[in-house]
C-alpha cells in the first residue's frame, strides 16, 4: 500500500528518498472463507485509513481502540499520530498476522508515542483475558490505561453478519460505560446489495440491520450515558489506492455523560 503523493511532482528526488517512508507493508490474504475474513484488506478499512490521515488533528495524542482489526491496518494509520493504539481481534493466528504487520510499519509510529499494542478483544465475552499465559492476554496496566485514557473506538468493515453486529454493539455499550472519558466510535460500513430468495429481490440485509442498531442505540436511555449518532460526509480526500465506491459508509458514535 503506497501513500499517494498529491506533492510528488513538486517535491522530485526528495519523494523518491524519503519513498520508504510513505510505504505501508501489509502481510494478508487475497481471498477467504467467511470465518477468516479478518485476514483481507477490505476498502472499509482503506476509507477508514483515509479519514484517519484527513482528521490528523483528531487523533493527535489519543488513545485510540480498534474493534475487528484484522490485519492491523487501520491500526497501523492510526497510530502515526495516536499515543496509543489498541489493535484487537480474536484468534491468535490472526493476531500473530496483526503483530507482524505492526513489527513491519514500526517507522511509521508518531514520534514519543507509544505504537500499536495487539491484544486480544472478543466480543461474545464480557472481561478481557488477562491469563498471562494466553498468547495477546492484557495486563492490569493495558486495562488501566484503555478504560483511563481511550477517546476513540474505531471498526471497519465488521458488519456482515446480524449476530455479529448485535455482540458489536453490545461490546460498544459495555466498553462506553467503562471508559473515564467521553468517546467517540468511527465505524466504516459498505452497503453490500444480495439478491435474496427469501424475498425474491436485491437487498441490503447486514446494512440494514446496522442502521437499526444505530437507531437503537441512540434511542437508549440509561442516565448514563447518551448516544448520539450522525453520517460523516464523504468528502475527505482519497490518499490510498482503492476504490471508492459510493456505498461506502462512515458514522459517528458521540457517547457522552447523560442528563
Amino acid at each position: 500500500m503506497i501513500l499517494a503523493q498529491e506533492e510528488e511532482d513538486v517535491l522530485g528526488d526528495e519523494v523518491q528518498e524519503s519513498s520508504t517512508h510513505n510505504v505501508i507493508k501489509i502481510e494478508h490474504t487475497m481471498a477467504t472463507p467467511l470465518e477468516d475474513v479478518g485476514k483481507q484488506v477490505w476498502r472499509g478499512a482503506l476509507f477508514l485509513a483515509d479519514y484517519i490521515l484527513f482528521q490528523r488533528d483528531l487523533f493527535q495524542g489519543r488513545t485510540v481502540l480498534e474493534l475487528g482489526a484484522g490485519t492491523g491496518f487501520t491500526s497501523i494509520i492510526a497510530a502515526t499520530v495516536a499515543q496509543t493504539v489498541y489493535c484487537t481481534d480474536v484468534g491468535a493466528d490472526l493476531l500473530a498476522t496483526c503483530q507482524r504487520n505492526v513489527a513491519l510499519n514500526s517507522h511509521l509510529t508518531a514520534s514519543g508515542g507509544r505504537g500499536v499494542k495487539v491484544r486480544e478483544l472478543d466480543w461474545l465475552k464480557d472481561d478481557l483475558c488477562t491469563d498471562p499465559e494466553v498468547p495477546f492476554s492484557w495486563s492490569e496496566e493495558d486495562i488501566s490505561d484503555l478504560y483511563g485514557h481511550t477517546t476513540i473506538l474505531l471498526a471497519a468493515e465488521v458488519v456482515y453478519d446480524d449476530d455479529l453486529t448485535d455482540a458489536l454493539f453490545k461490546t460498544l455499550f459495555r466498553l462506553a460505560h467503562k471508559l473515564k472519558n467521553a468517546c467517540t466510535a468511527i465505524l466504516s460500513v459498505e452497503k453490500r446489495l444480495n439478491f435474496t430468495l427469501s424475498h425474491l429481490d436485491v437487498t441490503c440485509e447486514a446494512y440494514d440491520h446496522f442502521r437499526a442498531c444505530l437507531r437503537q442505540l441512540e434511542q437508549l436511555r440509561d442516565g448514563q450515558l447518551h448516544f448520539t449518532v450522525e453520517p460523516v460526509e464523504a468528502a475527505f480526500p482519497q490518499r490510498l489506492e482503492y476504490e471508492r465506491i459510493r456505498q461506502l459508509e462512515l458514522w459517528k458514535i458521540f457517547v457522552e455523560p447523560g442528563t
